[in-house]
């Protein structure tokens, strides 16, 4: 993103403090990405416990990591940044038009 002709981070804002709207805040994001990943590390460690209980526990971090982390960068984190961004230009758009 752009504000007077100075690239800006997804976390800074503008001169007048306002993020374009779908534009995801880093605190957004964090915690979009903790919701993909929270759910991801507690079902596989479930299944993990109950298929491979002798293994050592770095041995089942490392195949879990392997697992959960390309499945939320490259599947769930996108689609939830999507529907936030949906959703905030949502709200954009009905403030605008009350105004």
């Amino acid at each position: 993103m752009e504000h007077e002709g100075r690239a800006l981070a997804a976390d800074e804002t503008d001169a007048s403090h306002h993020r374009a709207a779908g534009i995801a805040s880093v605190h957004v994001r964090a915690a979009l990405t903790w919701c993909a990943i929270f759910p991801l590390v507690a079902l596989g460690m479930s299944i993990m416990t109950w298929a491979t209980p002798g293994w050592p526990p770095l041995l089942k971090a490392l195949v879990l990591t392997a697992l959960v982390v390309p499945l939320a960068v490259y599947l769930l984190v996108p689609q939830l940044l999507r529907a936030h961004a949906r959703l905030s230009r949502g709200i954009a758009d009905a403030r605008r038009r009350r105004s």
